[in-house]
């Protein structure tokens, strides 16, 4: 018989009594793990006004500042001395981010700041560690790079979100399109980790709807998977169970109505929250498949791509753990996650996965077929997803039929 968390905590006569065997089942990874982030994050509404204070403090007197559009973030670039801007546009490539180093190598840059999406600010990070490292992006990429290591520290580094989605502000790693290999992939190093983040949700109020949800579907994958992630621990599982919660409660009434303030920094906190979660204890399938299509539908939304698999890799990981490892303490994370994100307390996996298409269909997500996906790709996308990174993180190995399977319902 399957133990269960309620077997493992029981209550009897007013007392609780704890199995602990039993219940150390419920805390995988318990021995061992480490947690590493951002040096210092100051989040809140007007935090941004704090740049300037910031950049003096580092010492900083010519900075890069990396961003998608300078004009809009005009006043809380206004008292910085000397800064050379880069602007990033659209999806970040290896070319992109040459350009920059490029253009920071050119002025003698000392610091590097991004303010944007997550392109700007992954485009960013990789340009702070390349300065002082040297080479190009694909000496140190990932499955389609040299896969060299990142040795020492970079330039300092001053991450501004200015949508909630990725949670790069918090993440040791760059992602970069490369247009040869048909692929995104990573640069990853701690190295990576950003000087200090800012998060001002004020800054996010303007993001139009579709870009909300796009972003938005992506924070909140960010949640659910470290959560449901075979190397998850105890405390990314305090840090996603929050980010899910607030991400469950604010996208749609962010995406419904942009000033709502109070959603906008539920959102944030979301995409914060799966960034911290991400970088400790990885993705999954979602996230192992949304690299390689990135590839193939070029203009897709990352989080559109995300929403749409979503559903279906939760569907696949409950099926796969419940016929080869009924004994897994996941199985009642994902009912945990379905209690969260419905408010029920009553609520199984089948739950939320109908919660996730409902919330789908209001924020208007269609099918990976929309962006050019077509069932002729789906065996080089599913053997080149098999060897993502993220993919090691999934609650259980899928296997290639598994695989296929989900990417054809999100067709």
């Amino acid at each position: 018989m399957r133990t269960t968390l309620s077997r493992a905590i029981a209550k009897r006569n007013g007392f609780v009594f704890v199995d602990w065997v039993a219940y150390a089942r419920f805390l995988p990874n318990m021995a061992q793990f480490e947690f590493a982030t951002a040096t210092r994050i100051i989040f809140g509404s007007n935090t941004a006004t704090e740049l300037p204070k910031l950049i003096d403090s580092l010492q900083s007197k010519r900075p890069l500042v990396v961003t998608g559009k300078a004009a809009r973030y005009a006043t809380v670039l206004q008292h910085l001395q000397g800064p050379i801007i880069f602007e990033v546009h659209g999806e970040p490539s290896v070319e992109t981010a040459t350009r920059g180093l490029d253009r920071a190598k050119s002025n003698a840059c000392d610091s590097v700041i991004a303010i944007g999406g997550g392109s700007a600010i992954d485009v960013g990070k990789l340009i702070a560690v390349l300065v002082t490292n040297g080479g190009e992006p694909l000496d140190y990429m990932e499955v389609v790079g040299r896969g060299q290591k990142i040795t020492k520290p970079g330039l300092p580094f001053v991450a501004i979100p200015t949508t909630a989605g990725t949670g790069a502000e918090v993440t040791k790693n760059s992602v970069l399109s490369s247009p040869e290999h048909r692929v995104k992939a990573s640069v990853r190093s701690p190295y990576m980790l950003p000087t200090a983040a800012i998060i001002d949700p004020l800054l996010t109020v303007s993001v139009p709807p579709n870009v909300t949800a796009s972003t938005g579907l992506d924070a909140f994958t960010q949640c659910l998977e470290p959560f449901v992630s075979k190397l998850a621990n105890p405390l990314t599982d305090a840090i996603a169970r929050e980010g899910i919660r607030h991400g469950a409660q604010s996208l749609r009434r962010a995406f419904e109505n942009g000033q709502d303030v109070d959603a906008r920094q539920g959102m944030c906190l979301c995409s914060l929250m799966g960034g911290l979660a991400l970088a400790n204890s990885k993705l999954g399938a979602v996230h192992g498949f949304a690299g390689v299509l990135g590839g193939y539908c070029a203009d897709a939304p990352h989080g559109a791509v995300c929403a749409r698999l979503l559903p279906f890799v939760i569907t696949s990981n409950v099926k796969a753990l419940s016929a080869r490892d009924p004994d897994s303490p996941l199985l009642a994370k994902y009912d945990e996650a379905a209690r969260i994100i419905t408010g029920d307390p009553f609520a199984k996996s089948h739950n939320a996965v109908t919660w996730i298409q409902q919330l789908c269909d209001v924020l208007n997500v269609p099918p990976l077929s929309t962006y050019g996906l077509k069932k002729e790709d789906v065996p080089i996308v599913v053997e080149k997803a098999s060897k993502s990174s993220s993919m090691k993180g999934n609650s259980i190995v899928l296997t290639d039929d598994e695989l296929t399977s989900i990417l054809m319902q999100a067709l």
